[in-house]
């Protein structure tokens, strides 16, 4: 009675956890139903019908270096399987059970189907699509952005049969298509998955880097000239202002906030809109703003780094994106303060 009190509660208590793990590391990106947002959707039968526990757990664990999907190294086993619990529990299909045993096929032949069938969502040399998976930055009938078939997450974590059975089976809900539907064979699927072995790339997962976390510079003037100066060279610089916001606005009493330090919001829609595309996380440091502080040493100006924002989002994508608004950020404030 109690072996099998134990057997009915063990998966139910790992349920629990992994809808729990889900929810605090997952469901920002993915949705909380698996529905798809930033992330890809994970709920579609279509994929859980292919993806092997293996598959889940190394996606997981190494995430996709240098893409969206960030690496979860501090999950115990035990929490990844109650991940996978629970993601196997968003749709009724049973896990697949692959065989080991790499395929034989013709890397040639598979590279000219990759570059009629696949390059044109995939990318050239399996790059992948660019942007995220949310509505902004894909085409409307596209509930995805193709993944990186080169990425060395992708291709550690998906072994040679899923490969195959995604391809024979497609995926119903993306635009990814069967083999059968183009006209093509098993012996094709077995072609286009030596091609694909052929992608590898060592990308390097995002580690922390040196940059400071804040653009700072000390003012030559008194708070009012610098606020005046940060509008001039906002605004020659196609910016347009947004507002002049005290820093404890909403945080103090109204009419109590410190007069002293005041943020100054504006915004370039043309940057905005190619920002959002990249990454719309990055939304949220978005409007742009710079703060003034007087304090008796002296007036400070500063904005956050950005260049910190591609560790942050581990997303190589963000890099020049990042690098240009740093350098503007520093211009803009040294224009205002020297």
């Amino acid at each position: 009675m109690i072996s099998l009190m134990v057997a009915i509660l063990l998966p139910l208590r790992s349920m629990a956890i992994g809808e729990q793990l889900y929810a605090q590391h997952c469901a920002a990106c993915h949705g909380a139903d698996g529905s798809g947002g930033v992330g890809v959707p994970l709920n579609l039968p279509d994929f859980l019908a292919v993806a092997s526990d293996d598959y889940l757990k190394i996606t997981i664990r190494e995430g996709r270096p240098g893409r969206v999907m960030p690496a979860f190294p501090r999950l115990s086993d035990s929490e990844l399987g109650a991940l996978v619990t629970h993601l196997r529990s968003m749709a009724e299909v049973p896990a697949p059970d692959y065989s080991p045993q790499p395929l034989a096929g013709n890397a040639a032949r598979g590279e000219q189907m990759f570059t009629k069938h696949c390059e044109s969502c995939h990318g050239e040399y399996g790059k992948g699509g660019s942007g995220t998976g949310v509505t902004f930055s894909r085409p409307r009938d596209a509930p995805i952005v193709a993944p990186a078939l080169s990425n060395s997450g992708f291709q550690q974590a998906a072994s040679d049969a899923m490969l195959k059975a995604t391809l024979l089976r497609g995926r119903k809900g993306t635009p990814m298509p069967s083999l059968s539907s183009l006209g093509l064979t098993e012996g094709d699927a077995d072609d286009l998955v030596a091609y694909l072995r052929t992608l590898r790339t060592d990308s390097v997962q995002m580690e922390p880097d040196d940059h400071e976390v804040v653009i700072q510079y000390e003012s030559s003037y008194d708070l009012e000239q610098t606020l005046e100066n940060l509008k001039q060279a906002v605004v020659g610089r196609n910016f347009r202002i947004i507002r002049l916001q005290h820093l404890e606005e909403g945080l103090a009493r109204p009419g109590a906030e410190n007069p002293r330090t005041v943020m100054l919001y504006f915004c370039n829609f043309a940057l905005l809109n190619e920002a959002l595309v990249i990454d719309p996380r990055v939304g949220l440091f978005l409007p742009c703003r710079i703060t003034v502080l007087e304090t008796e040493q002296g007036v400070q100006v500063s904005s956050i780094n950005p260049k910190r924002l591609s560790h942050l989002f581990n997303n190589r994508e963000l890099d020049r994106a990042c690098q240009e608004m740093h350098d503007m950020y520093a211009e803009i404030i040294e224009e205002a303060t020297l």
